[in-house]
């Protein structure tokens, strides 16, 4: 084997004897406090500020992927200047851990955003109140999620253009993809896969027992096993991953850290808080305000102010601005500049927390005590087939079709997630806390899991098109206090009913022979708070619903695009707001409905999309 030599390597590996072996008794504290010397020091570091008042070309507000890939892309034309402002800091080695994903909503890379107490969903949840966690660092959720990477179905595209957004059909984006990824396994292959990109695409080399038995079992139902970010997405596969030779590689690494310090002309500027946007009496935007280190500062764009702040910031800096609903807006104090549905639709997938199967395969559970000091070295080495480059557990898919969509649609509507474990693989110490489970539901349905050592796996089903959508508004009009979300999940028995079909389907995968040869069973013991219910029923499934919500944090459509004569619409099809000049929204806020995805790379491609659209514009208006 070979040592461990670069500083990093050395840090690494100390981390994750610090971070893998702690006790129980310890709790989720370890896992705050193992990053936070790294945050302090880079809070307090000498940093050289834009002169107040002064002016750059675009300003970008937000560093998640969308935001990312604009400051990449327009800082390509040395003769522009481009500012970045971040919220929050960057990524410490904690993050470069795929495996510790669970527990990344407990560090500083969390916005720590909640929803309003649900009706329907979160009931495992303390007050039932779901944790939606956001990335609060360069990179955004790039640097917290699990890393899955999902375009999503050329339908979900041609429907964008079919609704009046021009240049977003699946053959306006598809290039788009493309250019964005760096694929580097050999799976992943021309039309469908490019290799000179930014942002790596890895099928991840570590790979449990169950997960094979998984896609041979899917196959065996009749799944073809396929790549579902090619021609057709009903198949079952392995998982695309945004990892790189075995760690994580956030939108940050991708398209900020090659260039940041080749590029003069731009600037990226973390724990700087975007406070309100300035927009004079013709409607026109002109600069923003934000804090720095408690100081508030001022900063003018010569050409646009462009936001990419995510699903939750977006349209709450719009509203602090005084673009959103006046009734909205009154309540809080803030005088209207205009009248925009900001925030009056969110939709999101929410998923279901099981079914949970045991088995017999010996070794093959996601459990933190089998992480060994060689797994750690080997990975500060590099090797990327360890535990440690496991996606949080996540291994593989299924995606099916339960007839809800019309019979010629041929989307899926449920994803079935393969994970080789479950709350129990880390004993609940951070995926507990970090997802805000109650820590009854994990004494009551995981803990004898962790404590027996019993092989088990989890099929995550998730909704992929809700017919129920929620809303975003203000708590009050300070900046720093966090808006008001209510995701409104499961209001109708439509979603309900397909999230059942989805339980049903999941249950039929962990019974095909390829799982009876590791003697793959149902766990019987009853969800806390569905005891009434005779187990298997479809009231009991339902309950279970409820009670084991989780949301994949695919938040989108508070900002939504769509034309003029679309009244729920907040940005054009160029990203545009809507009657407000030199003023767009480039993120996951613009999508109108869920997509067949996981939003991360769609927000990439967004952030392509704008780059492109702006360029051309700009350009153009240059040599009038």
């Amino acid at each position: 084997m070979t040592t461990c030599k670069s500083s990093k390597c050395l840090a690494l590996a100390f981390l994750l004897i610090c971070v893998i072996n702690q006790s129980a008794s310890q709790g989720p504290e370890k896992l705050v406090e193992a990053d936070q010397e790294a945050y302090n020091k880079e809070k307090n570091e000498d940093v050289q500020l834009p002169e107040n008042n002064s002016f750059v070309d675009f300003i970008i507000v937000g560093g998640g992927p969308a935001g990312c890939v604009l400051a990449n892309r327009l800082s390509e034309n040395p003769n522009w200047n481009i500012l970045l402002l971040e919220a929050g800091s960057t990524e410490t080695i904690l993050f470069d851990i795929p495996a510790l994903a669970p527990g990344l909503p407990l560090t500083h890379g969390n916005w720590n955003y909640t929803s309003t107490p649900q009706k329907n969903a979160c009931w495992g949840m303390n007050d039932n109140i779901c944790a939606l966690p956001r990335g609060k660092l360069l990179g955004g959720s790039s640097c917290i999620n699990f890393m899955l990477y999902v375009r999503g179905n050329r339908r979900d595209f041609d429907e964008l253009e079919k609704n009046g957004n021009y240049g977003w059909s699946y053959k306006d984006v598809f290039s788009l993809f493309l250019k964005s990824e760096m694929a580097d396994s050999d799976e992943l292959q021309p039309p469908y896969h490019n290799r000179s990109g930014l942002q790596g695409n890895s099928i991840p080399a570590y790979r449990t027992v169950m997960a094979e038995a998984f896609v041979k079992g899917c196959k065996e139902l009749g799944y073809p096993e396929g790549d579902y970010n090619a021609q057709d997405q009903l198949v079952t596969s392995y998982a695309q991953s945004t990892t790189l030779k075995g760690q994580r590689h956030s939108a940050a690494k991708a398209f900020i850290q090659p260039i940041i310090k080749k590029r003069k002309n731009l600037q990226v500027l973390t724990f700087a808080h975007v406070t309100k946007i300035l927009i004079d009496d013709t409607l026109t935007a002109f600069g923003v305000n934000y804090v720095f280190r408690n100081k508030t500062y001022t900063i003018r764009a010569k050409k646009e102010v462009i936001l990419s702040s995510g699903t939750f910031n977006s349209p709450q800096l719009l509203m602090l601005s005084g673009v959103g609903p006046r009734e909205k807006l009154r309540k809080v104090g803030i005088k209207q500049k205009l009248e925009l549905p900001v925030g009056e639709i969110m939709y999101d997938h929410m998923s279901h927390f099981g079914p949970l199967f045991t088995t017999n395969s010996t070794g093959a559970t996601f459990f933190d005590f089998r992480i060994t000091e060689n797994d750690y070295k080997r990975f500060a080495n590099g090797d990327p087939s360890t535990r440690l480059s496991s996606l949080g557990g996540t291994e593989a898919f299924v995606w099916t079709k339960n007839q809800t969509l019309a019979p010629d649609d041929d989307r899926p509507e449920i994803e079935i997630l393969f994970m080789a474990g479950s709350l129990a693989s880390d004993n609940g110490r951070n995926s507990v806390p970090g997802a805000n489970f109650k820590q009854s539901l994990y004494d009551g349905a995981f803990k004898h899991l962790h404590e027996d050592k019993i092989e088990h796996f989890t099929l995550l089903v998730v909704l992929m098109h809700p017919t129920c959508f929620g809303k975003l508004w203000l708590k009050d009009n300070n900046p720093f206090s966090p808006p008001i979300i209510d995701p409104n999940y499961f209001c109708n028995d439509i979603d309900i009913k397909t999230m059942l079909a989805g339980i049903r389907e999941s249950i039929r995968i962990g019974e095909a022979p390829a799982f009876k040869a590791i003697n793959a069973t149902l766990n019987p013991i009853k969800v806390p708070g569905c005891e009434e219910h005779e187990f298997g029923t479809d009231d009991y499934w339902i309950c279970s619903i409820k009670v084991l919500s989780y949301t994949l944090h695919h938040q989108v459509g508070t900002c939504k695009m769509g034309p003029s004569s679309d009244r729920t619409a907040v940005v054009s099809p160029q990203l545009k707001v809507h009657g407000i000049r030199k003023l767009r929204v480039a993120d996951c806020s613009i999508i109108p409905k869920p997509i067949t995805a996981h939003t991360n790379i769609p927000s990439i491609m967004i952030g392509e999309k704008a780059s492109d659209m702006i360029k051309k514009e700009w350009i153009r208006y240059t040599f009038k």
